[in-house]
């Protein structure tokens, strides 16, 4: 195995961390606004604080380590995609943004106005749409290497099926994973109202997100057919996480060990994730950009590689700690302690 390899293997094992994580995080934020939309906050409302309140600092650790990492394994990444994504990235900066100052003010500044938790709600949904439109970058046909530099087709982008597939799929499998955390969450601290409702939203949000999966490899068809075709030379990969997708529904849908169910949900999208993945390599940007066109040195690459295998290290005890300590201990979770981390 190259150092190419092990380099954009550990980037993509951070990425696949922060969108599970996050998604957890952005998933909480909406169906708190949509309680409290729905007046049905006094279900939802305190089991959904409990799990926000001590890890809502470590969401972004893993979008920090990516950001450093692929600039730091693949400098020309910074030229290809700082121009072309000044400005969704720009929006999704604002938007974590409106994030940290809801948490400021209403958790340690006691403000309860409903139009923050309203923002924190919908800048959960516009973060993951903001930020997969780099998938559908990446797929190629949108960008134009001219004399001035590289150009983003906005209009070509937008008016992609292909782009509206992806963003669909970001916000039903954030809503997805989110749900089915939340059900053994819920089911944990012995709520059931809320275990009800949260596997209710499981269920419901579990049917777009694997149709819009499958959308997206029938777009990549027409799209882009290099990748298109090797992605179904790994079919067997994609069924599996079919098999562990099914799993999950049936077991939450007979009410049945929701811990098991989200250890399966887990293993479906980490099976997905790394799939696609390997289709796509070794493009980062078709057809501009490899991993082999713009790796750093190799002296470099080792000391990266060394620095974020040590953080895995750290950062995998430190978010089991947290599981342990707060997230699902007895005291905690059935609200008889209000710590914050």
């Amino acid at each position: 195995m190259t150092l190419e390899v092990i380099g954009i293997s550990v980037l993509w094992l951070f990425l696949f961390g922060y969108v599970i994580v996050a998604s957890i995080d952005f998933g909480a934020g909406f169906f708190n606004a949509y309680s409290l939309f729905r007046g049905k906050q006094h279900i939802l409302t305190r089991i959904i604080q409990r799990y926000l309140s001590p890890v809502w600092e470590v969401t972004n650790v893993f979008l920090v380590f990516f950001f450093v990492g692929i600039v730091g394994f693949f400098p020309k990444t910074a030229y290809y995609y700082g121009t072309i994504l000044l400005v969704p990235a720009s929006i999704a900066v604002i938007l974590l943004a409106i994030r940290g100052s809801y948490y400021a003010f209403t958790t340690y500044g006691g403000l309860k106005q409903k139009k923050w938790t309203y923002l924190y709600g919908l800048s959960g949904l516009f973060i993951p749409a903001s930020l997969s439109i780099v998938l559908t970058i990446s797929e190629g046909g949108f960008v134009r290497e001219k004399a001035t530099g590289l150009v983003l087709d906005y209009w070509a982008l937008f008016t992609s099926p292909l782009t509206w597939s992806i963003v669909v799929l970001s916000l039903a499998a954030v809503l997805y994973i989110s749900a089915v955390f939340l059900t053994w969450y819920a089911h944990k601290a012995q709520d059931e109202p809320a275990t009800e409702l949260l596997r209710k939203y499981a269920l419901i949000w579990s049917v777009p997100a694997i149709v819009t999966a499958t959308g997206i490899i029938v777009e990549l068809q027409g799209h882009n057919p290099e990748h298109f075709s090797r992605l179904m030379d790994l079919w067997w990969l994609f069924g599996i996480s079919f098999i562990l997708f099914a799993g999950t529904v049936y077991l939450i849908w007979k009410r049945k060990s929701y811990g098991v169910a989200f250890g399966l949900l887990t293993g479906q999208f980490l099976v997905a994730f790394f799939a696609y993945g390997v289709s796509h390599y070794p493009y980062l940007l078709y057809p501009y950009l490899t991993i082999y066109d713009s790796f750093t040195n190799e002296a470099m690459a080792i000391a990266l590689i060394i620095a974020f295998v040590a953080g895995l290290g750290l950062l995998l005890p430190s978010l089991y700690l947290l599981l342990r300590l707060f997230l699902f201990n007895k005291d905690y979770v059935q609200g008889k302690r209000n710590d914050h981390a």
